[in-house]
């Protein structure tokens, strides 16, 4: 490390190019300060690029992916279509590319040992952007893990509960699918099982294990909405049971509720820790009613700086990371390996809940057995069709091209009005008495857009009444319906 104003002890830069230009664009915040010229965008949607052309006005922006991967760029950011993430980091690598891959890695176990024989094969550098370990406490946890403060490891819960159903039918930036008559071609079916590093993949960093056995009950309920409404779709918890590396045991949570939430309690031999609502609690002495007390991580001069972008701070690491093992050659806490373990859990807890439960292993692909004995696993969960599922057809007529307008609008302005309606039950007993004011103005204001939208989406039930599209529409309709 050199001063405060250069990270990295050497005046080269790295040319970077982003690959999907929604998350890619905001996770670029840090580029400049982490040694990387951006140089090239690439993104199918006109507005994206936009924003990166104002962003960055002397790069190359473009659609056309062989233009970007002939352009100077010599690292790419990619932030594409999650089931795509291995073909297109594989297509990278092979251009001459070191990559830093959005999560997760890949969608089958076949996927993944082309991915890790690719990044053997070029050289390269590869990393995936598993963020949520590079939060402040999740850093000093990590430390004080190695430092035998906590003891061995024994069990952690660690939770990514995020409800984004607005996410199936708009891109990240707000704006409505085009065609309006589509869904998002992954963010509105894919299973949580198949994002599930926000949560592992921290309790991987802190204790030094990966996983080993995972195991996942089928959960049937789901809230209404989504456009797969079983277990095999997104609109319900995704739990998973995972024995580590060196014994102990991990309860991964992700999905949709109606109640996000990222508590996160680790258990060692010695110690414990728990961070709930941006609190990190310890309980040390290694027996059971050990004193309890709040912990505030410091910050050096790097965490300061992190601090200020996203995710508090880890979109900075993990350019960090990948910046500093192409300067310096220091490898990166989420190589191929390490990547590969994380996703696998994910892929194998599905497969499991697809199995009523069954325990499954977590292949360790740095060896070439266990390499050859997954290499034709292509179980993955099936696609929703985004282009034809809603309506049955590819191309339907009017007024189908305002279904993702309607399901954007009728979702913001239902949960205001519901906000309101369900706390104004417990009105009485509510601790912050402000709060109600608050969300009946929300409510008042929003309830012409539900007009509005109710209007639209009764429109488009009576078209095509017997399609996804109705049921989806009447689930949300009846939320905002006030009922008995």
């Amino acid at each position: 490390m050199s001063t405060a104003s250069s990270i990295f002890d050497t005046p080269r830069r790295i040319k970077l190019g982003i690959w999907g230009l929604g998350r890619g664009l905001h996770l670029s915040g840090p580029c400049e300060a982490l040694n990387f010229d951006v140089v090239a965008g690439l993104d199918f949607n006109p507005t994206m690029r936009a924003d990166f052309t104002r962003r960055f006005p002397k790069a190359l922006v473009t659609d056309d992916l062989e233009a970007f991967l002939g352009s100077e760029c010599e690292a790419v950011l990619l932030a594409s279509f999650l089931p795509n993430h291995a073909d297109d980091a594989i297509r990278c690598l092979e251009a001459g590319k070191h990559v830093l891959s959005e999560v997760t890695a890949f969608m089958t176990i076949a996927d993944a040992v082309r991915l890790v024989e690719a990044v053997e094969r070029t050289g390269l550098v590869y990393q995936m952007a598993e963020n949520y370990p590079y939060s402040a406490a999740n850093m000093w946890l990590a430390r004080k893990w190695r430092e035998g403060l906590f003891g061995d490891f024994m069990y952690g819960e660690y939770e990514y509960v995020h409800e984004v159903l607005s996410l199936a039918f708009t891109h990240i930036n707000g704006e409505p699918i085009t065609p309006g008559h589509r869904v998002h071609s992954w963010r509105s079916w894919l299973n949580f099982h198949y994002y599930n590093t926000h949560s592992l993949g921290p309790i991987m960093q802190i204790t030094r294990t990966r996983p080993e056995v995972v195991t996942s009950l089928p959960g049937t309920v789901s809230l209404p909405g989504y456009v797969i409404r079983n277990a095999e779709g997104m609109g319900g918890v995704s739990p998973s049971l995972i024995r580590m590396s060196n014994g102990g045991l991990v309860r991964n949570l992700m999905g949709a509720t109606t109640n996000d939430s990222h508590i996160q309690r680790l258990w060692g031999t010695r110690g414990s820790a728990e961070q709930v609502e941006g609190r990190l609690l310890l309980r040390l002495g290694g027996y059971g009613s050990a004193p309890k007390c709040e912990v505030k991580p410091s910050l050096d001069s790097l965490g300061e700086m992190a601090s200020k972008t996203g995710h508090g701070g880890g979109d900075f690491w993990v350019l960090y990371y990948f910046a500093r093992q192409i300067l310096e050659g220091a490898p990166g806490p989420f190589d191929v390996y390490t990547s590969a373990d994380c996703t696998i859990a994910g892929i194998q807890a599905y497969r499991s809940q697809t199995q009523g439960g069954v325990p499954l292993p977590v292949p360790d692909l740095r060896d070439p057995a266990q390499r050859d004995a997954y290499r034709t696993d292509t179980f993955r969960q099936h696609a929703y069709d985004a282009e034809a599922g809603l309506f049955g057809m590819a191309d339907p007529p009017p007024p189908a091209g305002r279904f993702t307008t309607a399901m954007r609008d009728l979702i913001a302005a239902t949960n205001a009005v519901c906000a309101y309606r369900h706390w104004s039950q417990v009105a009485a007993d509510m601790a912050d008495e402000a709060l109600l004011a608050r969300l009946k103005a929300d409510a008042e204001a929003a309830e012409p857009a539900l007009a509005a939208a109710k209007h639209e989406a009764e429109r488009l039930i009576a078209a095509f009444p017997a399609t996804d599209a109705a049921r989806i529409l009447r689930e949300v309709l009846e939320r905002s319906d006030p009922g008995p």
